[in-house]
């Protein structure tokens, strides 16, 4: 066992040295802030960064840029990182490094984002609670976990409540899975934006302006996805209820014109799968499938949604009944109460397949003269019935990632 002072940190950090590794403990106390910093700076690949039980009381972020680092609390109520007395408006922690493992932690009140990941591939998020405690505020940080421009992202166990945009976000990355998780007071529960290749399961979403996510935007750089747009993804076995929260997105955000009880929006992307999922009491739409509805000037970019499934193994209860747009009211009076589960704004050739008979309603707005260049004619409610998609492949992570998110 040896012992390092970090500067003028009035605390020791203490660290074990396995053949490999190093252990590096810090506990929450008088100079948390550059204790805790200058661990994460100090760490080599392979170490782990420990956080002792209690609350690390910090007035700025905190970044890691070293490969291969795990960062290990005591569980995500007994290891807090309280953010909110920062004064920066930044991340609680920002990590631009690989093969990095964050876990058993929470994060509250950052000014920004509460933890984001960029260009960091391999990343784990495990048993992590991101949380701003005086509830949903248009002055939240926007996102909780926020990976963005990655290879192989594994989210696992993570609860988010009170983000400012999505609670749980993955952008411009491949190779995802979304699992296992809880989203509460979000503007989204949980958002899948440009990128291919993902699967959000198992997890619960509850409370928020929108439920589950899919999109697609222009104009958004991409390291990652040839072409810059996202496309195979699998929404499944999730509980998607009362999404009912009132949108409290600051205006401009794309997410601000999210409808409050949305359960899942899929917005201009492709080869989107949604199956095996209870979907419930969500006032506006059950499912949701729409265009891109704004002008942009990327040449590349398609606003129109391609091959959605709507799977019958879907159970649908109780949705549509407050439909949150112009003349939604008379719309589902029009129904008996309530929409179909199903709604597509009626834009896009082979858009949406909805399996075996679920009802679908489309609003058909190319048929209402709505200003879109290429709109194709929506065809009558019921689209596709019977039809089914070809299945898509399953996402697959590294077993040293599913290892990681265990241990």
């Amino acid at each position: 066992m040896k012992k390092i002072m970090f500067g003028a940190a009035l605390a020791a950090i203490s660290l074990s040295s396995p053949a490999l590794a190093d252990t590096i403990s810090v506990a929450p106390g008088e100079g948390a802030q550059e204790r805790l910093q200058e661990a994460l700076i100090v760490a080599q690949p392979g170490d782990t960064v420990e956080l002792g039980a209690g609350r690390f009381v910090l007035t700025d972020g905190l970044s890691l840029d070293v490969d291969g680092v795990t960062v290990r609390g005591a569980g995500q109520d007994a290891s807090v990182l309280d953010f909110t007395g920062q004064l920066a408006a930044g991340e609680g922690l920002l990590v631009t490094s690989d093969n990095v493992t964050l876990r058993d932690f929470a994060v509250e009140n950052s000014k920004g984002d509460g933890i984001k990941s960029k260009g960091a591939d391999n990343i784990v998020y495990a048993r992590l609670r991101v949380e701003w405690t005086g509830g949903p505020k248009e002055t939240n940080g926007s996102y909780g976990v926020y990976p963005v421009e990655s290879v192989g992202v594994l989210i696992d166990g993570v609860i988010v409540k009170g983000a400012s945009d999505a609670g749980i976000y993955v952008g411009q990355s491949k190779q995802i899975i979304v699992r296992n998780s809880v989203a509460m007071y979000n503007v989204a529960g949980i958002e899948i934006e440009n990128s291919r290749d993902a699967r959000v399961t198992g997890n619960y979403v509850s409370r928020n302006t929108g439920g589950i996510l899919v999109f697609d935007l222009p104009n958004l750089p991409n390291l990652v996805n040839a072409g810059n747009f996202g496309g195979n993804v699998r929404v499944d076995h999730n509980l998607i209820i009362a999404n009912d929260t009132p949108n409290f997105a600051p205006k401009g955000n794309i997410v601000a014109s999210v409808r409050k009880g949305t359960g899942v929006m899929v917005m201009a992307n492709e080869n989107v799968e949604v199956a095996d999922n209870v979907i419930a009491d969500n006032g506006t739409a059950g499912v949701l499938v729409v265009a891109y509805p704004l002008s942009f000037g990327d040449a590349k970019y398609n606003p129109y949604p391609r091959n959605v499934l709507i799977d019958d193994s879907n159970s649908f209860v109780r949705n549509g009944r407050d439909p949150q747009y112009e003349g939604g009211a008379q719309m589902a009076a029009a129904f008996g109460g309530a929409l179909p589960p199903v709604i597509w704004d009626g834009l896009g050739k082979n858009a949406l397949v909805v399996a075996n008979g679920i009802a679908a309603l489309s609003l058909g707005l190319a048929a209402q003269g709505t200003d879109v260049s290429q709109a194709h004619p929506a065809p009558a409610a019921g689209v596709g019935k019977d039809l089914r998609l070809a299945p898509l492949a399953p996402v697959t992570l590294p077993d040293a990632i599913e290892i990681r998110a265990q241990q």
